[in-house]
């Protein structure tokens, strides 16, 4: 039993259990009012999202894990994940599936029924569609490189965020949507360079991500980009928090979150170099290695510009908490 849930854990990716819980306190610290009560008011409500953001995650990386087995064979990175799938068995990990599934469908309809906010299991709906079709055939999104693209500032950015705001928010405020659009762009600007250091394996099993479609020059230019805008968007709405006079603490927070993302597009603009010159190379084999060992250090931009923003959110729900 103990051996199968050890499996289990290791399918189910608990490397983005991280990105679920920056989820969870970015959209409190939008969403929190102060007028709510603790005990009831803010832990039962708080706990049952973060269980429901949990399972629909573990849930994705699984139906992931099941239908990209094949691809994960060849790729050495991923050889503890294979061997965890091996052992464990499609039989127990579609049961654990179903499992995941139906708990999360009793937490959603409990926090329904104490929120009374229907649009939270609409958004759990279409949560669990896409975690299913990303992966899973006929639909098998992460293939159709636009609707992939699409797919992941859904389920990665707006839809967890949203879903945690809508649960404690009595309604929508502009910077809140002004941040929401600034995160879900940074969401994909640090992915892109994940699809990079993949780009040389994609493009010889013929899975069209939208860097393959793009190529790497294009690629590595649009990561710029959407960071750049990400951040001068999520910046701009902290920094409305501030003008609105609600939050000035976070005055001295924010010069942190500028000098992370202004660090990591610098390491962007080195990527962009590297993929010129690989084109005009011809594919020249050594600057394709030298591609690979510097998008290799993605996850470290990831956590990087992921710390930056929760510890801004935590200045906020901070500030709204005891100030």
């Amino acid at each position: 039993m103990l051996r199968n849930l050890r499996l289990l854990t290791v399918v189910s990716r608990p490397e983005f259990l991280p990105a679920n819980s920056a989820s969870l306190i970015i959209g409190l610290a939008w969403g929190f009012d102060r007028s709510m009560h603790a005990g009831g008011g803010l832990v039962i409500p708080f706990t049952l999202a973060f269980a429901v953001i949990t399972l629909v995650s573990a849930f994705a990386a699984q139906v992931n894990t099941t239908f990209d087995f094949e691809l994960d064979l060849i790729d050495s990175r991923k050889k503890e994940l294979v061997q965890a799938m091996s052992r464990l068995g499609r039989k127990r990990l579609k049961s654990a599936m179903i499992a995941e599934f139906l708990l999360s469908l009793a937490f959603i309809l409990i926090l329904f029924l104490i929120q009374e906010k229907p649009l939270l299991f609409v958004m759990w709906m279409i949560a669990v569609f896409l975690a299913y079709s990303y992966s899973a055939p006929p639909l098998r999104l992460k293939s159709r490189s636009w609707f992939a693209l699409l797919t992941l500032l859904l389920v990665l950015s707006m839809l967890p965020i949203s879903f945690v705001f809508h649960t404690f928010a009595s309604g929508i405020e502009i910077p809140f949507l002004v941040f929401l659009c600034g995160h879900a762009l940074t969401v994909y600007g640090v992915i892109i360079p994940a699809e990079i250091r993949d780009y040389f394996g994609d493009k010889m099993t013929n899975t069209e991500t939208l860097t393959v479609r793009l190529g790497l020059v294009k690629a590595s230019l649009l990561s710029i980009v959407l960071l750049g805008t990400g951040g001068i968007l999520c910046g701009t709405a902290f920094l409305a928090r501030i003008l609105y006079g609600l939050q000035h603490v976070l005055l001295f927070s924010l010069p942190v979150m500028v000098v992370v993302y202004i660090y990591v597009l610098a390491k962007y603009s080195s990527l962009y170099r590297l993929s010129r010159e690989y084109a005009l190379s011809g594919g020249q084999i050594s600057i394709a290695q030298d591609i690979m060992e510097l998008s290799a250090y993605c996850p470290r931009w990831i956590t990087l510009i992921t710390q930056s923003i929760v510890l801004m959110s935590l200045v906020l729900l901070t500030t709204k908490l005891f100030l």
